[in-house]
């Protein structure tokens, strides 16, 4: 399997679903604004995606992915049939837990809520209970979304990684399409069809990848749990896995409550926003390179092929630097004209993008980590570690309470942004170091050669980026077209810049080049 062609099937899919998801969020914000009714929609949004993100797509696809590829080697060849069972007997278990923590969320959606908003600052019993309602709307797609990733976690390691890397599209499209269609001059009207259309979209993508499983064979049967051996080793896994996959999610949801109970109406908004921005780069390199690497390394070293293993980790710690540097530089220095391209327009002001454009800086001095964690984690979760990672998470997370705690005060919105980067930092570098104590990590002399280069390169790139965004800003309220073209120019520039500067300073050669054009071609 080719990394860079692998890759480049999700993380293209991916950012499509990500460019739909600024669609989305740009129409949601142009009609509900950034106030309460926005604030409500986005902490129940945020329920589901961080027990998506801890259990779903983060632990169950650590745990589970390694655990099939294994039955699948045993029986030489992809989707036979103790794969098959091995995914039949974890459904079984999945799908009673599933329905059980939604029946109880729902009960007690009151109290879930709370916590996770510290009942927002300053606003009636009433607003709180539109908040809780809108909490019981999405909850639902917690449990839709985790059998997504079941049949994800199948198809992935069958190398059909662009099925499940689509799924999150059709999320994008039900939003938009309940924006476009049910849309209300009120922004609780608005909000209250979000949440509506969050867990329909959750039944689509079921739907979805059901049907993509039974066009390559695979077609599970639902019956009574059994908690074999394969399943017992499967939910000693997850637990631990669920913390170390969710440790952003966890940051991010401590981020949201605090900015919800002690700042201003808004600033949840804000910082969402800025994070919407963020996840477009996190998308397309971070979640496609884990994706890839994971059932790939996992193959490796179940042949025993460690070298091959460590030098498909090095190549992907290549990639995220190569992709992912220019577009920190670019995020910290020019988040003012991309926010206001992208967002201000109809009830969501100058002053919103210049307080969006703050957060999106805090947030992005992380990036480089939030994408180097989805690099190194498959090092452990391809050994059937999922305990190292989950220490490392915790006391990222610590870190992360510390912070915000320090910061949101003296930083308001910038603070819990600012915060959950520094924690991801931290996190990346005891990921690093222990694996490089183990000896399942050592960085090659390509990589080592390369890294300072196209950090310079970027850098190089920043500057120019910010000499141009001055001018470009008059052009980022206007039409859509007018829009488009600034922003073109801006990434245009940007591009060519960096591409210049690798070269002028060796950090990508003409070899580079005719080495893709060969893989391309074969």
């Amino acid at each position: 399997m080719n990394l860079t062609r692998a890759l480049g099937s999700v993380g293209g899919l991916t950012l499509a679903s990500r460019v739909l998801g600024l669609v989305r969020d740009s129409l949601f914000v142009r009609f509900a604004g950034a106030g309460f009714a926005s604030d409500a929609f986005l902490v129940a949004f945020r329920l589901p995606n961080m027990f998506r993100a801890l259990f779903a797509e983060g632990a169950f696809s650590a745990a589970f992915i390694p655990m099939f590829n294994r039955k699948v080697a045993d029986e030489q060849g992809p989707g036979l049939p103790a794969g098959v069972a091995f995914a039949e007997d974890a459904l079984s278990v999945l799908l009673p837990i599933l329905i059980v923590m939604t029946i109880l969320v729902e009960i007690f959606a009151w109290p879930v809520t709370y916590i996770l908003s510290g009942k927002f600052n300053g606003i009636t019993n009433e607003q709180f209970g539109f908040a809780v309602e809108l909490s019981r709307y999405t909850f639902p797609y917690l449990l839709f979304i985790s059998l997504v990733s079941l049949l994800g976690g199948i198809l992935n390691s069958l190398h059909k990684f662009w099925v499940n890397a689509a799924a999150p599209i059709l999320l994008n499209l039900t939003l938009i399409a309940a924006l476009l269609i049910f849309h209300n001059h009120d922004p609780l009207v608005t909000a209250r069809n979000q949440a509506i259309a969050v867990s329909v979209s959750g039944v689509l993508q079921l739907i979805w990848l059901a049907q993509a499983c039974w066009s390559s064979g695979v077609r599970l049967r639902i019956k009574l749990p059994r908690f074999n051996t394969d399943v017992k080793q499967l939910m000693a896994l997850i637990w631990p896995a669920a913390a170390g996959a969710g440790a952003v999610q966890i940051n991010l949801v401590v981020s949201t409550a605090l900015a919800a109970s002690l700042l201003p109406h808004g600033s949840v908004t804000y910082i969402y926003t800025a994070d919407r921005v963020n996840q477009l780069p996190l998308g397309l390199i971070g979640i496609g390179l884990g994706t890839v690497l994971l059932p790939l390394i996992s193959r490796q070293l179940g042949a025993g092929k460690e070298a091959e293993a460590m030098e498909s980790q090095n190549r992907g710690m290549e990639l995220a630097l190569l992709l992912t540097l220019p577009a920190t530089v670019a995020l910290v220095l020019c988040g003012a004209p991309i926010v206001a391209a992208l967002f201000q327009h109809g009830k969501f002001s100058a002053q919103d993008t210049h307080l969006t454009a703050q957060a999106l800086a805090a947030f992005s001095i992380g990036l480089p980590s939030y994408i180097l964690v989805k690099v190194l984690t498959p090092g452990y979760y391809a050994r059937s570690d999922t305990r190292t990672p989950v220490r490392y998470a915790t006391m990222s997370m610590g870190v992360n309470l510390l912070l915000n705690l320090a910061f949101i005060v003296p930083l308001k919105h910038m603070g819990p942004p600012l915060a959950t980067a520094l924690a991801s930092t931290v996190n990346v570098l005891l990921l690093y170091r222990t694996l490089r104590l183990r000896g399942h990590f050592e960085p090659d002399a390509r990589l080592r050669r390369r890294a300072w280069r196209l950090a310079a390169a970027a850098l190089a790139m920043g500057v120019i980026l910010w000499l141009l965004q001055d001018l470009l800003m008059p052009y980022t309220h206007g039409s859509w077209a007018v829009r488009t073209g600034a922003m073109v120019v801006l990434v245009g520039a940007g591009c060519i810049v960096y591409a210049v500067a690798s070269f002028v300073l060796g950090a990508f050669t003409r070899d580079d080049l005719a080495f893709l054009r060969r893989k391309r071609a074969a």
